[in-house]
């Protein structure tokens, strides 16, 4: 698998389930394309298709009309096998219900991730920690923290392989800005170290960078 540059375009696309609700849509039935190493925020309310894009991109869900293409690529083209690469080598995600493992401490919820690459050492995850205010959880089950703690423990988890897109579904939901903008600071940074895309979700802006696109559904 080839590393970083990673376009994607949409080209009509309609989740199924919305086909008779859309409205006006910077994405939804509009020919666009995310370039390669951009940052982009999708903003929308509840119930106008974010988590469902997210999911498409992670090819976990294909009920949509219209084209996705990653790299001029049809993701509809897609077996099992390739969809399993590109979320070892090239797509992490942060998904909205975080899908940690409850009995599992912090450290044991990220090693999962980072013994399929070994792509971080330990000091890295330890340094990722300390800079989103983790270290003093590391050893507490994950079942037993606060949202926005668990929130921060899959964000540690998503930057611990290599990628060249990296998905994020509300992630920031339940943190203050000023823990919002440390975990953005960490994404950021790795974004830029591996050349990578973004594409993260909300509710409403989260002004954490200028450079970032702005798409509403």
């Amino acid at each position: 698998i080839s590393v970083c540059f990673m376009n994607i375009s949409f080209c009509n696309v309609v989740p199924m389930p919305m086909k008779e609700v859309l409205g006006n849509s910077h994405i939804w039935q509009q020919n666009i394309q995310i370039q390669a190493g951009s940052c982009n925020q999708i903003v929308a309310p509840s119930g106008t298709g974010k988590t469902s894009l997210i999911h498409f991109l992670y090819g976990i869900r294909s009920d949509f009309e219209g084209v996705i293409e990653f790299d001029s690529t049809s993701i509809q083209s897609f077996s099992v096998k390739q969809w399993s690469q590109y979320r070892t080598q090239k797509i992490s995600i942060v998904f909205q219900g975080l899908r940690l493992f409850a009995e599992l401490d912090v450290m044991e919820n990220i090693q999962i991730k980072n013994k399929r690459t070994n792509y971080k050492t330990v000091s890295q995850i330890h340094q990722l920690l300390d800079a989103v205010g983790m270290m003093p959880h590391i050893h507490k089950k994950a079942g037993i923290l606060s949202y926005g703690q668990q929130q921060r423990v899959a964000i540690v988890r998503a930057l611990c392989q290599p990628f060249e897109l990296l998905l994020l579904d509300e992630p920031f939901s339940h943190l203050d800005n000023m823990n919002a903008q440390a975990a953005f600071e960490c994404i950021y940074n790795e974004v830029q170290l591996q050349q990578a895309t973004i594409v993260l979700t909300a509710l409403q802006l989260v002004s954490l960078n200028s450079s970032m696109h702005v798409y509403s559904l």
